[in-house]
């Protein structure tokens, strides 16, 4: 499921699938995503790149034609494959960086950049 947050410039996505359950947070505001990977029990935090993550306005669209047609192609379409290295757990200064939303997803959970 996926909730946009308009007036805070935020997306919510949730994947319930199991053992690879997740919950991403695309914040704009800030400029970062976070995904909580259930299985892993950790946070990854990423900057958003304007030329490779779609703008908000775009994720709606995109979310519904995927809903709508099924299969569809879209150059949009971001695979991120996140290299396990050093983890931190999150900081004050952390947070206020990536912000409340991203901070309410991983808090108490090791940080992988």
């Amino acid at each position: 499921t996926m909730t946009i947050h308009s007036e805070e410039h935020v997306v919510d996505v949730h994947v319930r699938s199991g053992v690879y359950s997740s919950d991403t947070i695309f914040d704009y505001s800030h400029g970062y995503i976070a995904t909580r990977l259930f299985s892993r029990n950790a946070c990854f935090i990423m900057k958003i790149k304007k030329d490779s993550i779609p703008e908000m306005r775009e994720i709606g669209r995109l979310a519904f034609e995927r809903q709508t047609m099924k299969d569809v192609y879209s150059p949009n379409n971001i695979w991120a494959q996140y290299q396990p290295g050093s983890s931190v757990l999150g900081r004050w200064k952390d947070w206020i960086l990536y912000g409340k939303h991203i901070e309410k997803l991983c808090v108490g959970l090791p940080l992988y950049q």
